[in-house]
């Protein structure tokens, strides 16, 4: 009898399972042709009817740390939150840095949330981040990275076939050394069409918004420095299709790799699969002037897919997000400071001026001036500026997926972490700790300049740190791509500088947006107006 009703008592739970699901597919129809593609997630996570739902379709994990396993002495500090599933997400969103801080004031360095159905442990202290390096066989990345390859870019063949990771890793060389010579060379080419062809076409003053500008001056550079120019119909037609949809696909990024079921992420899904139709091989059979990496690329996937595989496309999109998902937000912020700070705009413009007059180059009508990389190394103060954005904007978080029960031998305590769990890095505590950084929540350009030099050494607690600032991340999930984008985000600013006056006309103050949450660069929570004119050469 009793093996009846423990058999009746399962088939009760998954009936109830199902029909949660089924509720939760009606629900979230009705919800999505109410809301539009921009504002629906946020409505997810306000709306406490479909919250209910997501929690009753999730219950399962929740039940197995809070019910079924025995918290353990040994392990850290545990905060849920207030909501089962979510856990902190919906606190750590509205300002992510104040609430990590108040979290280190009341439990330490090192403690466990529940977030978005992961329990995951972050370690805060910045003397304790070589754990991460020194496990790597139990603190996995590329099991988290697959797993977030296939969420953002459809690409689920890595978690079958180690060859395709390690045959397309091998070719992140190719964007260092002399192969960023030649990108930086053809950036320069690309940047004398679009600066002769469209910016430098009138001297009145014209009036843009500064995200829009950023994006599309990044985008079309970097497209073109990758892939190449079309050979067929109207380029920029095509650049600015292909932009405008991948900017759509990146405004959804923070949904596609979140754990939301897949009928929530229908507009979502739709934007990715647009701009993968893009990237098709017979698309791209278009450009001409492919970069050495994505010939490189190409031979490895026709070696690993049927040309019709949409998972092809998928690459590209990640390699395509990789190059300027993050660049945009960072050029658009410097941008911003600058436009806020005067005296570091006159500063810059100082030193490019000294860099151009000591290697014979003069301004002037046209587009006669060229950066290489050594040059551009010169510029420290520029660079500084680059790297204060960095520091003031980027959220990136390092998450290590544990691949068995374990011990994490800290300096001054050891903490059980379990199977299944996250290990995490935020650096943002790093960025912004005044021990390290005087007024740290204040922008100034020189704070990495020391005599005149790059400033690379920081101390907390009169000890030398290891890492100061992290924007690109750490050990195998550092970026590959961090030497083209810092060049190119030094050329962009170099050059806008040089043959452009810039002003800010609106008084509002922009602020972070932290729909991305511990990804990346931030995005600003509005755009903002500006103006330019190309510069008299006769005064």
């Amino acid at each position: 009898m009793l093996g009846i009703r423990n058999t009746r008592l399962q088939v009760l739970r998954q009936w109830r399972s199902m029909r949660n699901v089924w509720f939760l597919k009606m629900r979230t129809e009705l919800f999505l042709r109410s809301r539009s593609r921009t504002s629906y997630v946020a409505g997810i996570l306000n709306g406490p009817g479909l919250a209910a739902d997501l929690i009753s379709l999730h219950h399962h994990r929740l039940l197995i740390r809070s019910q079924g396993v025995a918290r353990r002495p040994d392990e850290p500090p545990l905060i849920k939150g207030w909501l089962p599933y979510l856990g902190i997400a919906l606190s750590l969103q509205k300002n992510p840095l104040a609430f990590m801080k108040i979290l280190q004031r009341k439990h330490g360095d090192t403690f466990t949330v529940l977030l978005a159905g992961r329990y995951t442990t972050f370690i805060l202290d910045p003397f304790q981040y070589h754990v991460i390096m020194k496990n790597p066989k139990q603190l996995n990345f590329w099991k988290f990275s697959r797993q977030l390859s296939a969420k953002a870019f459809g690409i689920k063949k890595f978690a079958t076939d180690d060859d395709l990771n390690e045959d397309l890793h091998r070719h992140y060389l190719l964007l260092q050394g002399k192969p960023l010579d030649g990108l930086l060379e053809c950036a320069n080419q690309q940047l004398k069409e679009i600066f002769e062809f469209q910016l430098l076409k009138t001297t009145d003053w014209n009036t843009a918004s500064l995200f829009g500008f950023c994006a599309s001056l990044i985008f079309e550079t970097t497209f073109s420095v990758i892939y190449g120019k079309t050979l067929a119909g109207n380029r920029k037609k095509l650049i600015s299709e292909l932009r405008d949809d991948f900017l759509k696909y990146d405004e959804m990024f923070p949904y596609l790799i979140s754990d939301l079921p897949i009928p929530l992420l229908k507009h979502a899904k739709a934007a990715q699969m647009k701009v993968i139709k893009h990237l098709m091989p017979e698309k791209l059979a278009q450009m001409q002037g492919w970069s050495e990496i994505i010939k490189e690329r190409h031979s490895v996937l026709e070696k690993h897919y049927l040309p019709e595989d949409f998972e092809i496309g998928g690459h590209h999109l990640g390699f395509l997000w990789a190059s300027m998902g993050n660049t945009i937000p960072a050029m658009f912020w410097a941008m911003y400071y600058l436009l806020r700070h005067p005296e570091c705009m006159e500063a810059l413009r100082e030193e490019i001026d000294s860099l151009l007059q000591s290697t014979g180059q003069k301004k002037g009508p046209g587009f006669s001036i060229h950066f290489n990389r050594e040059q551009l190394d010169s510029l420290v103060g520029l660079e500084s500026t680059i790297f204060e954005v960095m520091r003031l904007c980027s959220y990136s978080t390092i998450i290590r997926e544990v691949e068995e029960d374990m011990t994490l031998n800290l300096e001054t305590s050891s903490y059980h972490v379990r199977k299944g769990d996250f290990v995490a890095l935020f650096p943002p505590i790093l960025h912004m700790d005044p021990e390290i950084f005087e007024a740290p929540e204040e922008f100034r350009f020189d704070r990495f300049i020391e005599d005149g030099k790059k400033k690379n050494t920081f101390f907390k607690g009169g000890k030398k740190l290891k890492y100061s600032v992290m924007p690109f991340g750490l050990g195998a999930s550092k970026c590959p791509g961090r030497y083209f984008a810092i060049n190119e985000l030094k050329l962009l600013i170099a050059l806008l500088l040089t043959y452009f006056d810039i002003e800010i006309t609106d008084n509002k103050t922009i602020e972070l947006n932290y729909s991305r949450l511990l990804f990346g660069v931030q995005h600003p929570n509005s755009d903002i107006q500006f103006r330019y004119k190309v510069k008299s050469w006769r005064s």
